[in-house]
């Protein structure tokens, strides 16, 4: 509390920015127990999750053209999106492909707030629409889990807590191998699995420590992840703004607070000198974080809608709208309006549309079959007879296709003959095959020191790539 000459003192009204929910005085954990959330919003993130987990489950086993759906495979520098392979030469599209990650993040949490914490990221779906779940199922709900943490080890304690445990670290195990199978391919999952664990001994004991860390932090971390390790979330501070749209108590509507009782004369409510907030404290109770959302904005929140859910079932009670805790902006709030399209916000859109143009071209130009063609250093054309040059040439060629397939090198028009040195090439392998090749070419074809010829690689009797060589010949 600050105080100025002849005026009254000046409270601090946001000293709960100070600290954190999870922390106490000391510095120690204080572990939350939030109350088991119901509503609309919790039903629809419950089918959202579904869906995402499933997509997750099941993709792994999906294939496209021969290849897996979605594989990163950093170690052989494989990866594959939507049956598409991409490889080192590629490599340029994953730049920009992460700039417009960078700034559609940027763009969405201006507008939106994190609104993704709450709907689709990761360690939300799996705290709050797994484990949190196994954790009602076998501990009860929130009363009953504080009262059974204080509550001495008896044998009833014992076994709920081997049984949670043990079903949390089988849950870790198993999203563990599913990542994995993004990494090495499920097919290669299945060969290690169906091996003995000796043959493999390096790589279990690697699947037991991510698993481990998996375990720790849906068991123990939990919500500091999103508190204080999520670098989304410590972002989020510098891009929100009055208009961005979060989870937001209405404190116009909802002040001052006071318990009030449901009226049979709705005007008799409507003539109370309280706010519709009757302080039951619910949405603080369902918080994940254990933040007062009535607070305002704050660092914890996640938007994940249970304080939204618990409001509008106490407004049903005592017969006053819904939407004392909404989406909404800070300045929707004061000034009944929302603005969404901003001058930043319109800046974030014409960058990403730029980037997203690029990327559209870069891909409208990408080939499954790309040949890096030059001419062995150190040698010079040959005269072949009187009428014929010959150059030496070695090749590259990456097969992106995810598959062996038939090929050969030909000069368009038939302006030059090939001939090859070693092996001749019939067939593109993963991911390249290299060769040396001789072209000759008839002296009257040649229009000075250096002559432009359109090489092109066939495969089926389809052009698949062609490359621009030049061929040196005598000045003339």
């Amino acid at each position: 509390m600050n105080t100025s000459n002849n005026q009254e003192p000046i409270r601090d009204t946001e000293a709960f920015r100070d600290s954190i929910a999870t922390v106490d005085k000391q510095g120690h954990r204080k572990w939350i127990f939030p109350k088991k959330p119901k509503g609309r919003y919790y039903n629809a993130r419950t089918y959202l999750s579904w869906f995402l987990l499933a997509f997750l489950i099941i993709a792994p086993f999906i294939k496209v053209n021969g290849e897996q759906l979605l594989l990163f495979n950093i170690l052989k520098r494989k990866f594959i999106l939507f049956g598409i392979v991409f490889t080192p030469q590629d490599f340029h599209l994953f730049v920009f492909a992460m700039l417009i990650g960078i700034v559609f993040i940027i763009l969405f949490t201006v507008v939106y707030g994190r609104v993704f914490c709450g709907w689709a990221c990761p360690q939300t779906i799996f705290m709050e629409m797994v484990f949190r779940k196994i954790e009602y199922l076998i501990d009860g709900d929130a009363s009953a889990q504080r009262k059974l943490a204080k509550a001495p080890w008896t044998t009833e304690k014992v076994i709920k807590r081997v049984l949670k445990h043990t079903i949390f670290f089988a849950i870790a195990v198993f999203i563990t191998n599913i990542f994995l199978s993004y990494i090495i391919g499920m097919d290669e999952l299945k060969r290690i699995i169906s091996e003995p664990v000796s043959e493999h001994l390096g790589g279990f004991i690697a699947m037991l420590l991510f698993s481990g860390a998996f375990y720790f932090v849906f068991s123990w971390m939990r919500e500091q992840v999103c508190i204080a390790v999520c670098p989304y979330g410590r972002l989020q501070g510098v891009m929100l703004d009055q208009n961005s749209i979060v989870v937001a108590y209405d404190f116009i509507r909802g002040e001052p607070r006071g318990k009030k009782r449901k009226k049979k004369v709705p005007d008799a409510v409507e003539a109370s000198p309280l706010g519709d907030c009757i302080d039951c404290k619910l949405c603080v109770q369902v918080c994940p974080t254990g933040i007062d959302i009535r607070n305002g904005t704050q660092l914890e929140c996640v938007n994940c809608t249970a304080c939204i859910d618990a409001c509008d079932a106490v407004m049903d009670k005592i017969d006053r709208p819904r939407g004392l805790i909404r989406y909404d902006s800070l300045k929707g709030i004061k000034e009944g309006q929302k603005t969404i399209f901003t001058g930043r916000v319109k800046a974030y859109t014409a960058v990403l549309t730029v980037l997203l143009i690029a990327v559209g071209v870069m891909f409208s130009f990408r080939t499954n079959v790309e040949a890096i063609i030059s001419q062995v250093r150190g040698t010079k054309y040959q005269e072949v007879g009187e009428n014929q040059i010959s150059n030496i040439f070695m090749y590259d060629i990456v097969n992106k296709m995810g598959r062996t397939i038939p090929a050969e090198l030909r000069i368009k028009d038939g302006l030059g003959k090939i001939d090859y040195i070693g092996s001749p090439l019939d067939s593109i392998y993963m991911p390249n095959v290299t060769g040396r090749f001789s072209v000759t070419v008839d002296k009257k074809n040649l229009k000075g020191r250096k002559t432009k010829l359109v090489l092109e690689v066939v495969s089926d009797g389809k052009v698949v790539t062609r490359e621009k060589i030049n061929f040196v010949g005598p000045y003339r």
